[in-house]
């Protein structure tokens, strides 16, 4: 049959039995799908499935929209039969791993046709359906640290209609979600969470007398965190029933380099996990402490140590740090075998006052092929290099150069003319380009993984050292190390150089990654330096002003986007005067002050409002402290607005321009000033061009604010049609 032909209305509107009589199991969709869609009415389609053995049944299913998008999708038969977690327990081992297969192909072919990494999302498939073939969710609390780890658990909760807008304005959000989801019991934001709160979740139960189970389900990039470590030792402490699951990819339970060997799970360990996890087992275990106990102290602790050492002969390195946290460790056990997966949780489910317990799985493989799983790396990640060869080949491939390529170009330049510069990266996973100064200067580099607590300590004793750290980490992470930031770095005046990368809005992240709060959290400091690039051109300068400042604190931001494109070579930078913004054009009556990449934008405002006939003028602020106070004097005395631009919340720029413009009595004049930033709320995901469209900071609104002050609201209307 002509696929050209199962494209077409006329296909999409056969009787059922024509369709079913006119199909063959040869094409790549499902022979027996019929789907009645009126396009007039926006319910989910109903889906009519049919099984050879089982004959025809009628239910409505979770299937995407049918468009082009999805009539080349491979045949998922059995996923299109689930609409609920409920819907998997009667299915057999072997529609279970088919399903795994199903999901799997979901994930992989949406997220491709959206150029977003599924590697990490597809790797636990099993895990996730073996977690509710289990469990009872939404009763069961299963709670997810990471948002590309809850994919399947998504597609599997009545949300695979809507998963192709993840990330999508409107759409899905690339985390687990409370509003999103009664599946969904605590967001996932920057890892290592769900463990604390689903300790929490369980002593409330414990107290409200319920019979519920609490889930968590870690990374091994969790176990980097010291917030992991309270919690399991509070969780060991207060011995309150609980799952945790560590979803090892790394085949290991830390981090290991290249070419040293990974942990292997074979027939052995898993017959070993399912007899730690079994009734029996835990019962003469529990006996034997009875009866040591009963024999005195000593021979209760001696009967401890003999347990513990022979659970940590036959278990992987480090288990036994579990154990003595106060969780009982199971495994490891391999992640892609759904049977012993299952075997193993239900055993874990009929345990009853039996305190915390931890399953290893390891989910992961090298490759990706006869239906294997590797670990995929996001576009910003990649593992580790020995050569500048893969970073030179990634940008030359054509796409956008960002300004965290053109920040590490600079400060490998800056380190090879000054050995003390070290780098301390901390965060969710790295930036490709940094792997340029890593393989430049191995020893000079140190990646800490979400610990970003530590790596603000750390830099601080660097720098106590005679180094010169500068301490990299996402806006969005910086937040969880603001106690370091102030009392071990800005009140002791210790130089460590902040930059801060992922400023602002950051688009199909949404407002979990996204950092529109370190203006305001850093330019409060009394010691910090605080500095933004309006282009590529000045954050190459900024990297030579922070190496230049050795008597206190210094920061600069930084966009996620692309740079600009005003510099065509690296040059070295030329270091800045602290406090020093410059006037970019000239104007009269009224003057954009940005600060950061938002003077691009302001001046393509000033150039909107040249066709009304207005000359505006367009000043970069460069610092946010300490403010330039000869500029802004000179602004307020020659204008009557002056409008201050930021990409930032209430409380940064703007405010301290305000603070001195009226202590300063400059508002006692002539001069109008107005503040433009982000919303006094979260922005939600959505493309980069949408978000600064919802948060009224695109050029567009930026001359409409201008033409409203004027009085010409007309025009300000005209202009934003």
């Amino acid at each position: 049959m002509d696929t050209a032909f199962l494209r077409s209305p006329l296909a999409r509107n056969l009787a059922y039995d024509e369709f079913a009589v006119l199909h063959s199991t040869s094409y790549r969709f499902h022979p027996l799908r019929y789907l009645r869609c009126n396009p007039a009415d926006s319910r989910p389609c109903q889906t009519l499935s049919a099984s050879p053995s089982r004959g025809l049944t009628q239910r409505v299913a979770a299937l995407p929209d049918v468009d082009d998008f999805f009539w080349e999708k491979d045949p998922t038969p059995i996923l299109d039969t689930i609409d609920a977690p409920i819907h998997l327990k009667n299915l057999s081992s072997k529609e279970l791993k088919q399903l795994a297969d199903e999901v799997r192909s979901e994930i992989s072919f949406i997220m491709s046709r959206k150029c977003q990494p599924c590697g990490p999302g597809r790797s636990v498939v099993e895990l996730t359906i073996a977690i509710h073939y289990v469990f009872n969710a939404p009763m069961d609390k299963i709670l997810w640290d990471a948002g590309q780890h809850a994919y399947a658990h998504k597609i599997l909760t009545g949300r695979r209609t809507l998963f192709h807008t993840i990330k999508q304005k409107n759409g899905l959000s690339g985390f687990t979600s409370r509003f999103e989801s009664e599946y969904d019991p605590f967001g996932a934001g920057h890892g290592c969470n769900s463990l604390s709160a689903g300790l929490g979740m369980a002593v409330a139960r414990d107290i409200n007398g319920r019979k519920n189970r609490i889930v968590t389900v870690i990374s091994n990039w969790t176990t980097m965190a010291g917030q992991v470590y309270e919690a399991m030792g509070h969780a060991g402490f207060l011995d309150s029933n609980m799952v945790v699951i560590l979803n090892d990819s790394c085949h290991s339970l830390l981090p290991k380099g290249d070419g040293q060997p990974k942990m292997s799970v074979n027939g052995f360990s898993s017959t070993l996990s399912k007899i730690q996890s079994s009734k029996g087992f835990r019962r003469f275990r529990e006996a034997a402490k009875g009866l040591a106990k009963w024999f005195g102290k000593g021979m209760h602790e001696f009967a401890a140590k003999v347990d513990e050492y022979a659970r940590g002969m036959i278990g992987p390195h480090g288990a036994t740090l579990f154990e003595e946290l106060g969780l009982y460790y199971i495994g490891p056990i391999d992640g892609h075998n759904i049977d012993d997966l299952i075997c193993v949780l239900k055993e874990v489910a009929t345990l009853d006052s039996t305190g915390p317990v931890l399953v290893h799985v390891i989910t992961g493989t090298e490759n990706d092929t006869d239906g294997n799983i590797r670990s995929e790396i996001t576009p910003n990640e990649e593992g580790p290099s020995n050569s500048n060869h893969d970073l030179l080949k990634f940008l030359e491939t054509g796409l956008s150069r960002t300004y965290n390529d053109c920040f590490v170009e600079a400060l490998t330049a800056e380190a090879e003319n000054d050995k003390r510069i070290v780098v301390v990266h901390g965060g969710m996973g790295m930036d490709r380009s940094l792997r340029l100064f890593q393989s430049s200067f191995p020893d000079r580099f140190f990646d800490l993984g979400i610990a970003e607590q530590h790596a603000v300590t750390f830099s601080a004793g660097l720098a106590c050292g005679g180094l010169k750290p500068f301490c990299i980490i996402p806006s969005t992470f910086l937040q969880r190390a603001y106690d370091q930031i102030v009392e071990d770095v800005d009140m002791q005046k210790i130089p460590v150089r902040f930059a801060i990368s992922n400023a602002g809005l950051v688009g199909s992240e949404g407002p979990t990654n996204s950092g529109p709060f370190d203006i305001t959290f850093m330019s409060c400091l009394p010691n910090m330096i605080v500095m933004s690039p309006s282009n590529e051109d000045e954050l190459i300068d900024m990297v030579a002003t922070a190496a230049m400042v050795e008597d206190r604190p210094i920061c600069f931001r930084y966009p996620r986007g692309a740079i600009v494109g005003t510099s065509s070579t690296l040059t070295y930078g030329n270091p800045l005067q602290i406090g020093k913004g410059e006037i970019l054009v000239e104007g009269k009556e009224i003057a954009f002050l940005g600060y950061g990449e938002v003077v691009q934008r302001c001046l393509i405002a000033r150039s909107l409002l040249s066709n009304f006939g207005i000359q505006a003028t367009v000043a970069n602020a460069r610092f946010c402290k300490p403010l330039d106070i000869d500029l802004i004097r000179t602004l307020c005395q020659q204008h009557s607005f002056l409008i201050t631009v930021e990409e930032g919340t209430v409380g940064g720029f703007g405010s301290h321009v305000s603070q001195f413009i009226s202590l300063d009595g400059l508002l006692d004049g002539r001069i109008k000033w107005r503040p433009i930033v982000l919303p006094d709320r979260y922005i939600e995901h959505a493309s980069l061009a949408e978000q600064l469209d919802l948060a009224g900071l695109t050029a567009h609104h930026i001359a409409a604010t201008a033409l409203t002050l004027l009085g010409r609201h007309r025009d300000a209307l005209l202009l934003m049609k």
